[in-house]
């Protein structure tokens, strides 16, 4: 019989929105995690840089400036990062590792940038590092790829990972606000920072997208390697062109592998991966059309198991807690057990493709002049760069004469350089919109 041992002793590093919900709920649940650990979880430290705007209902006797010194303690058995970005989180959760602490992280950006880095380490000193919480909130997306699916074979991931774009988009798409608007209403929700560069111009998706793409793929892949798009250029007017299509504009994250022979997704090996971050149109019978507001959802495509969907809160304090204790748990239960838990495997080492080498479809609105030869014109420059017209119709009249074209799939490099000989006609007054769309032709 092996004999009990003590509790097992935690450190926290930050304290804020993420880090209090922590906090609470290892006090809330300490008994009912006691009983799923086989074994008590107990705080031993909150690290944070500034003391006096640590939240109510935190022990003011743990809480502590020097956070190196405080995941070193040989007291310590398990460290859970959520202060973010990439110094000094890094080296904390290095530090933690080498003094064999696993780890539990929510922290996307650096992963995004330098996982290959912590996956090394947690392999070299038999250390776990969990980290669902760092995409998608409290929806359990990385656990299934990382381990329900590790026996077969993922082609596609393909989701809405950004609750404040999604936000945005659903009320420029069901309200009929302008993007500015938009914005100022989920800040006021408290859906967007001050600052929503991160969440408008595509970081944060891509930061997930390369996480994403990394599991599913078992390949090395950084943020630096995402296509990225933001949404601060979606107008009214791609909104309004969308609908008309019986479609809706979203933020989409979407990691493929790409076959040697170009066709379809379902190759095991292939030439490399598409990792992209971009807002898209697609059809409103898509499931994805029907995610609302700061919601998230995620489509995973497999060999075997075919299409799965994950569904939930996106982001927010206690959703992402709720992520954060999971991990916490299977960690521990790791410990007591003294099994370790899986670590990253990246033996494909795919290539990742650049965009211009993705195969999509493009919705493209011209403003033109209204006259003979015009759609001659346009066709002929569709022809020279081999891209195929799926449809294609005219608005208006005169001075309002406007024509809008849907192409067939084709690489995107094609169908930019189409984009481009269109400015240069003579009858082409305006490209008004240009927006990919995605989904079944």
């Amino acid at each position: 019989m092996k004999p009990e041992r003590g509790p097992l002793r935690v450190a926290l590093l930050g304290c804020g929105v993420v880090g209090s919900e922590v906090v609470r709920l290892l006090r809330e649940q300490a008994d009912d995690l006691a009983a799923r650990v086989g074994t008590p979880l107990e705080l031993a430290g909150v690290a944070v840089r500034r003391p006096e705007r640590v939240r109510a209902g935190v022990d003011p006797e743990l809480v502590t400036t020097d956070a190196q010194a405080l995941v070193t303690r040989d007291d310590v058995d398990i460290v859970v990062e959520v202060i973010g970005g990439i110094e000094p989180a890094r080296t904390l959760i290095l530090e933690a590792m080498k003094t064999g602490k696993s780890v539990v992280t929510a922290n996307k950006a650096l992963l995004a940038e330098d996982g290959a880095t912590l996956f090394a380490a947690a392999r070299e000193y038999g250390a776990d590092l969990y980290y669902e919480a760092s995409v998608a909130g409290a929806i359990p997306l990385l656990r299934p790829l990382r381990e329900s699916l590790v026996g077969d074979h993922v082609h596609r991931v393909l989701g809405i990972v950004n609750g404040t774009t999604n936000y945005i988009l659903d009320q420029m798409d069901s309200a009929g606000a302008g993007f500015h608007e938009a914005l100022e209403e989920a800040q006021s929700l408290g859906y967007a920072e001050a600052d929503p560069t991160a969440d408008v111009e595509g970081f944060d998706a891509a930061a997930k997208a390369a996480i994403l793409a990394q599991l599913a793929f078992h390949t090395p892949v950084t943020a630096a390697d995402v296509h990225r798009e933001g949404i601060t250029e979606v107008s009214a007017a791609d909104v309004a062109g969308a609908q008309g299509m019986d479609c809706v504009v979203k933020l989409l994250a979407i990691c493929e592998r790409v076959p040697s022979d170009g066709g379809a997704q379902d190759g095991r090996n292939g030439r490399g991966v598409s990792v992209r971050v971009y807002p898209a149109m697609i059809p409103r019978t898509h499931p994805l059309a029907s995610v609302r507001e700061a919601y998230n959802a995620v489509f995973v495509e497999a060999e075997s198991a075919g299409s799965l969907m994950f569904y939930g809160a996106g982001a927010g304090g206690a959703p992402t807690a709720s992520a954060v204790l999971g991990d916490l748990v299977a960690v521990a239960r790791n410990v007591v057990g003294g099994t370790p838990g899986p670590v990253e495997v990246t033996y494909a080492k795919l290539p990742v493709l650049p965009m211009g080498e993705t195969v999509t479809r493009y919705y493209i609105h011209l403003d033109v002049t209204d006259e003979a030869g015009v759609l001659a014109a346009v066709a002929a420059e569709f022809a020279r760069h081999e891209v195929s017209i799926q449809a294609v119709r005219q608005v208006g009249l005169g001075e309002e004469a406007q024509l809008v074209v849907v192409t067939h799939r084709a690489p995107d490099a094609a169908l930019s350089a189409v984009v481009e000989g269109l400015r240069g006609l003579d009858s082409v007054r305006e490209v008004a919109s240009v927006m990919r769309v995605e989904g079944e032709e």
